[in-house]
């Protein structure tokens, strides 16, 4: 699923995208930390994971691949197989 940066906060690195219906959602600090980049700026277009909540867990640019979903925030969380 790919998104729009519609802000982003380079002092604790949290932000929020626009989806391309419109709609808005937030991403923290541990998403952006988990994606290895350092920046971002209004307007670039991220791929993005979300959980059965709706909740962003993994972002990257749009022409990068996303982190192992193994590998982001609550990584480890559920039963292994």
């Amino acid at each position: 699923m790919q998104a729009t940066v519609r802000e982003f906060d380079a002092a604790d690195g949290s932000g929020s995208v626009f989806f391309d219906d419109g709609t808005v959602a937030g991403f923290g600090p541990k998403v952006f930390a988990a994606s290895g980049l350092r920046l971002l700026r209004r307007g670039q277009r991220v791929a993005i994971r979300r959980g059965p909540s709706g909740a962003i867990t993994a972002l990257n640019l749009a022409t990068l691949p996303l982190p192992d979903a193994g590998t982001g925030p609550g990584a480890g969380a559920g039963p292994t197989p």
